[in-house]
């Protein structure tokens, strides 16, 4: 590939993929960084030109070439015939800024053939959690970076950037509030309905083909908070990270399965038809129609998933003519024995009975991570033993607000989404850390994750831009992690998803050995 000069002014980003989280980004961008969102890639015509509309060309105006693709694809060659003809006579586009940097916010299973395909153009990626669905593919996208110049890179584990948890580590590591960490419960409960939309009749149903669900695609993350509080390197130090000595985990499918249907729902298989549905709390006409649309009167989550172009039936049509839309939707419905199953996987189906699909995925899981004396050179006391222990279940009432408590030598830790109470022994006193509330689209984006993380990322790539970080300081200082700390968390998972399956303890240094082809 030509050698490309840097943009002049901001920062300039391509979103793949135009759903939930590539707007969640794109409002973080361009609410709270310098950054510019200044083209999209995006199969579906409605979410494209919506996207655009939204965040490039405006209300009234039209794309131009360079703004508007059909897909990665269609970017990735429209990219390399501009960068062959950058320097032919008249084969620069007048007004155009070259890309800076990628946001990923496709499919699961898209992340890793993406990256391995812009790795050529040595862009700044940020990829959306989880990085691939294998140890493998996550191996292959380090192997293919590693060719090019190195660029910033950076992965949707927001929660390392919320307001909450940056006090929350700086309590436990910079202040050792109550010493030494002696262990951790950490519980993310994923709320009942929630966990149907997504995991039982959405896009997260089936698992990958090394039987890696729920803990990969939504839980990451917290894998990755425990890491980060336990592992990271001492931000007092500087010493290299602790890590576990082993990794155990169990979990089961243990309501969403034809064994719990309840018996006066027949033979029914979709929510509109069912007998049961009156008395059934996973009804969709309950969840989509009666809450969110008539109650809520949101257009946005879960209602735009179900019915992408809600939000303008709804402005054009009004509300009765947005429900006959969304009634339409939830009677979709397919036969098991007659409809091949590649189509059934292709696509979600939200008036799917529960206890009638086709998802794979364990509801209800936990997860020990345990660690061993470590000493330390030069340091009269290494770190101790210590263990985590990671709660992940769907029938809760509280969607993702993650809670949890700390054990220390001096002292225990609560917090929730909402505050952090220290308890600390030798005075027997208690200090309530209030997290300041923050405006509402900020809030709901994580607790202000989103927009911490997005933030990170646009600044640590205008800094090595202008020259002023390199990308090991960007990466250290701004995105707090690189590729191969990015890497090794979700090594963890497919670890703790070995060990679920086959009932076993792994014993993380030899697991890791023989999986990696590098030491993490």
């Amino acid at each position: 590939m030509g050698s490309i000069a840097p943009p002049a002014g901001p920062p300039q980003f391509l979103v793949i993929g135009a759903g939930s989280r590539g707007h969640a980004y794109a409002r973080a961008v361009e609410a709270s960084t310098s950054g510019c969102i200044a083209a999209v890639a995006e199969i579906d015509p409605f979410k494209r030109q919506e996207f655009g509309k939204r965040y490039i060309w405006g209300q009234e105006g039209r794309a131009a070439e360079h703004q508007c693709f059909a897909g990665w694809e269609e970017w990735v060659a429209w990219e390399t015939r501009r960068r062959q003809n950058a320097d032919k006579p008249g084969g620069a586009e007048p007004g155009y800024f070259p890309i800076t940097g990628v946001f990923i916010c496709t499919l699961d299973e898209t992340h890793a053939p993406i990256i391995r395909a812009i790795a050529p153009f040595t862009l700044h990626i940020l990829c959306e959690k989880p990085l691939a669905l294998s140890l493998s593919d996550c191996l292959s996208i380090s192997s293919a970076l590693s060719q090019y110049p190195p660029k910033v890179v950076s992965i949707g584990h927001v929660l390392r950037y919320s307001p909450h948890n940056i006090l929350l580590r700086k309590l436990l590591t910079s202040d050792q509030v109550i010493g030494e960490i002696v262990s951790i419960e950490h519980t993310e409960p994923i709320g009942w309905w929630h966990f149907s939309h997504s995991y039982v009749r959405g896009n997260w149903r089936r698992p990958t083909p090394e039987g890696v669900g729920s803990l990969l695609t939504k839980s990451c993350h917290d894998i990755d908070f425990l890491m980060w509080l336990l592992c990271s390197p001492s931000p007092l130090t500087g010493d290299e990270p602790h890590l576990p000595s082993t990794i155990s985990s169990t979990g089961a499918i243990t309501h969403f399965r034809r064994a719990r249907k309840p018996r006066d729902a027949g033979g029914s298989t979709n929510c509109l038809s069912c007998p049961a549905e009156p008395n059934c709390i996973y009804s969709a006409k309950k969840i989509y129609r009666d809450r969110w649309l008539r109650k809520e009167k949101d257009t946005g989550w879960p209602l735009k998933i179900v019915v992408p172009e809600m939000e303008d039936i709804v402005t054009a049509q009004g509300w009765d003519a947005g429900e006959e839309k969304l009634m339409e939707r939830l009677g979709d419905d397919y036969d098991k024995n007659t409809t091949p199953d590649d189509v059934v996987a292709s696509r979600s189906w939200y008036g799917r009975c529960v206890y009638e699909a086709d998802n794979d995925v364990v509801d209800d899981q936990t997860v020990t991570m345990e660690w061993e004396e470590d000493c330390l050179r030069g340091h009269e006391l290494g770190r101790g033993p210590k263990r985590a222990l990671f709660h992940m279940t769907y029938p809760t009432q509280a969607q993702c607000e993650r809670r949890g408590w700390i054990y220390g030598t001096l002292g225990e830790i609560h917090y929730d989404s909402h505050k952090i109470t220290v308890h600390t022994f030798s005075d027997n006193g208690t200090i309530v850390h209030d997290i300041p509330k923050q405006a509402p689209e900020v809030e709901k984006s994580h607790g202000g994750g989103d927009w911490g993380l997005a933030g990170a990322f646009v600044q640590a790539v205008q800094n090595v831009e202008e020259g002023s970080m390199n990308v090991a300081q960007a990466q250290r200082e701004l995105v707090g992690c690189d590729l191969e700390e990015i890497i090794r968390s979700h090594a963890v998972v497919f670890a703790a998803e070995e060990a679920r399956r086959e009932k076993k303890v792994l014993h993380w240094t030899d697991w890791a050995d023989s999986h990696c082809q590098t030491t993490l």
